[in-house]
């Protein structure tokens, strides 16, 4: 089988009439704009933000594209990965007919966004070493799967799932599109999909400014497949997504690669030193190897260590209801200060 875009796609989409903004009308830069109802008078604010920014981005698109080794045209920009996510489900699925595949434990989003669609969702567990169980995810497949979710390095368990095994599930996925989540990417050694895009028509990648950039509170999020599926993406989301000082902070800013490399370096050694310091604790019964800025750990009594660290206003995440992680919590790494503040108190649970 080989994959028709258009076949993946719900039919009504692929006819639809998307809104034309003042600024898809007129993309220049210069002129008295009186098109958009804007205040000409300025904004409230020390600084004027009182005009429509570009509903498409190009600017951080085309310095973007150098980076990740890909065309500008290729680059979908949303509200945090979550609106791309939104965004593909609500392109291709009927709701209460077509489905998805999701692999927990994973990034809750995907099934939230399917949810909020009234699209069927399919679950197939990870193994217990946290890779993907192949044969169980091809024999789910049915003539209604729409698209299949792969988060790697995973999310909340940490590992880089097996690249071939991901290839195996995109040469016999033809029908649909496979979403790698490579949020985590920069903490790894694996190689991100990007590159490989013009290979494999039925792929989208999802990356972040969130993680390594530093960049969380701009929310914004970055979706990479073939020019087809960018313009799709782009006829149904909304005019303005991204808002203009998101933009002129990235425009002006994007250029500082050194700073994800340096934040890479030292969050991983980071890492590394806290894993270490884990292991010494009698509280710690497992830790996950983790290719991410966070660490996956098994206590011996999660939840009461979990409220132990809120009673001192160190914050972590309970996983332990979540699929293969009982009695698990997880520790995002820190600043060298805040590790040996969480230790402190680990120690002192511990202690007790």
């Amino acid at each position: 089988m080989k994959f028709e875009l258009e076949k993946v796609v719900r039919p009504h989409i692929l006819n639809l009439a998307p809104y034309s903004s003042a600024r898809d009308e007129y993309t220049g830069k210069e002129g008295v704009f009186l098109d958009a109802n804007e205040n000409p008078l300025g904004s409230a604010t020390p600084e004027n933000w009182n005009r429509y920014p570009d509903p498409y981005q190009w600017t951080i698109k085309e310095k973007l594209a150098a980076i990740k080794g890909c065309r500008p045209s290729q680059i979908f920009l949303g509200n945090g990965s979550d609106e791309p996510i939104d965004l593909i489900i609500r392109l291709t699925c009927e709701p209460k007919e077509d489905n998805i595949i999701i692999l927990p434990p994973t990034y809750g989003m995907y099934e939230v966004s399917a949810s909020v669609n009234n699209v069927e969702i399919q679950k197939i567990a990870l193994k217990p070493d946290f890779q993907l169980d192949v044969e169980a995810i091809l024999a789910a497949i049915n003539p209604k799967t729409k698209l299949i979710f792969i988060c790697s390095p995973n999310n909340p368990t940490g590992n880089v799932i097996d690249r071939q095994a991901i290839l195996t599930i995109i040469e016999n996925f033809q029908q649909g599109i496979v979403i790698l989540d490579e949020a985590y990417n920069d903490f790894a050694d694996e190689p991100s999909f990007i590159p490989e895009l013009d290979s494999f028509p039925n792929v989208m990648v999802l990356q972040t400014f969130s993680k390594a950039w530093g960049l969380a509170s701009l929310r914004l999020g970055m979706a990479f497949a073939g020019e087809e599926l960018v313009k799709l993406l782009n006829k149904i989301k909304y005019p303005y997504n991204i808002n203009g000082l998101t933009q002129k902070l990235l425009i002006e800013n994007i250029s500082n690669t050194q700073f994800v490399v340096d934040s890479v370096k030292t969050l991983n050694e980071n890492r590394n030193w806290l894993a270490e310091e884990l292991t010494k604790l009698p509280i710690v019964t497992h830790i996950f190897p983790s290719d991410a800025n966070f660490l996956l750990v098994q206590f011996t009594e999660a939840k009461a260590i979990f409220d132990y660290l809120i009673e001192n206003k160190t914050i972590v995440r309970d996983r332990s209801k979540v699929m293969l992680c009982d009695n698990s919590l997880r520790i995002s790494v820190g600043t060298v200060e805040e590790n040996v503040i969480l230790m402190d108190f680990l120690k002192e649970y511990a202690s007790k």
